[in-house]
């Protein structure tokens, strides 16, 4: 299943494109954490629990997108415990972090948003809802 299917069957099922909604109601765990400056966050899986784990120090606006990331993480690969996501790695080319990304730039940026304002670019998008400028090309907007 396609990244992007499976956020609109989240968003449809659960109403809501807030990761931190989703994770609650997903009995996830979102820990803030006052973590190293180069680490963003991480997701552990441990004995059928799942846990986020988000930088305190970063803005609330890049805490939602490690956030979104990381849930990324936590329903498309839910056994695997991931390597922090660090400042330096965030644009890693492994298959799981780009899915992670998408799985982020897809649940912020839904494509209900598009319909509402169809004149708005991605990159606009991007600004408004707080997904990082270098992600904005995974919004894949063939509706």
């Amino acid at each position: 299943m396609r990244v992007k299917d499976v956020v609109s069957n989240l968003i449809q099922k659960y109403k809501t494109n807030d990761p931190y909604e989703l994770a609650s109601r997903m009995n996830i765990e979102v820990v803030l954490w006052n973590l190293h400056q180069e680490i963003y966050g991480f997701y552990k899986y441990e004995r059928r629990n799942r846990f986020i784990f988000i930088n305190s120090n970063l803005c609330e606006v890049m805490q939602r997108f490690v956030c979104g990331h990381e849930l990324g993480h936590a329903i498309l690969h839910t056994r695997v415990n991931t390597p922090f996501l660090r400042k330096n790695t965030l644009f890693s080319v492994e298959k799981i972090e780009i899915e992670a990304n998408t799985f982020a730039a897809e649940l912020l940026m839904p494509d209900e948003l598009f319909s509402e304002h169809q004149d708005m670019t991605i990159y606009e998008a991007a600004a408004t809802y707080g997904v990082p400028r270098e992600f904005a090309y995974l919004k894949n907007k063939n509706f």
